[in-house]
């Protein structure tokens, strides 16, 4: 399958951006990210990247750009598989899971796949075990100044949605304070598409750290680390059960350690 000028530049834009994203997160924390090539069979691989710190208890921000045949069954669910099931894909993907439960876990993805179609995906979300409305409202208010500068409509529907997505039906309750989730994103204009993605991109890049910051040193108490580690174990349902990334990267062959890298280090069920 030919690689297309407009997967390239997604290709060397995630990479550029997991640069940045994990120099800004290394500049908050003791520690580095040690990284690990892995390689697909059928085609492509990847790069992990890790950090285990006293701020970032885990967080992976990981690279992918893979290539190949999809399943009979799970080509049905792909725009533009086709018979042959022949698609490519990359993206970056990234979760953070922190030492303070005052700090809020986070989940950002953006991804490029191509078939006879292209299009992209993706989005991010914010998970407080201690909600801060200042943060929370930075968070999604850097997320619709990036969609307001493309369609005034993109930010209450993909917040919508991400409210959708990322919850929890046995729970009936949602996975955190929500964001931003689009998929299958192919208008008329792909440099344009390709804007916004880097749009979303940025928005995180500018906001996450920064909430961090205001966080990372805050005072707990054995009973909110206790809380944190319970309400973990919602991350790790949502992940393991209703998760498509997660669907789609195992059943593509891709790597069960960079794929479950979203697991949290620890995780506690009353």
């Amino acid at each position: 399958m030919t690689t297309s000028p407009m997967f390239e530049q997604a290709s060397v834009y995630f990479q550029d951006l997991r640069d940045r994203i994990c120099a800004a997160f290394t500049a908050l924390d003791t520690s580095t990210f040690e990284r690990t090539d892995w390689q697909r069979d059928e085609g492509g691989g990847g790069v992990m990247s890790v950090m285990r710190g006293s701020v970032f208890e885990k967080v992976g921000v990981n690279f992918s750009s893979v290539s190949g045949k999809l399943s009979d069954d799970f080509r049905r669910q792909i725009p533009g598989a086709g018979e042959t099931g022949e698609f490519r894909a990359c993206g970056i993907s990234l979760v953070a899971h922190m030492a303070n439960p005052r700090c809020p876990a986070v989940h950002m993805n953006l991804r490029r796949i191509e078939t006879s179609k292209g299009w992209f995906g993706g989005g991010t979300d914010l998970t407080p075990y201690f909600p801060y409305e200042d943060d929370i409202a930075l968070f999604h208010a850097r997320l619709k100044q990036a969609c307001d500068c493309f369609d005034p409509d993109y930010y209450p529907k993909f917040k919508a949605w991400c409210d959708k997505y990322f919850f929890l039906p046995h729970r009936n309750e949602p996975r955190g304070a929500g964001g931003i989730f689009f998929d299958n994103l192919d208008t008329v204009d792909a440099e344009l598409d390709f804007s916004f993605v880097q749009a979303v991109g940025e928005a995180f890049l500018a906001t996450y750290p920064e909430i961090v910051a205001r966080r990372k040193n805050e005072v707990f108490t054995e009973e909110e680390r206790e809380y944190q580690l319970v309400r973990r174990g919602r991350y790790a349902e949502f992940n393991l059960l209703y998760d498509r990334g997660t669907t789609f990267g195992l059943q593509t062959g891709g790597n069960p350690e960079a794929i479950l890298m979203s697991m949290p280090p620890l995780v506690r069920w009353p």
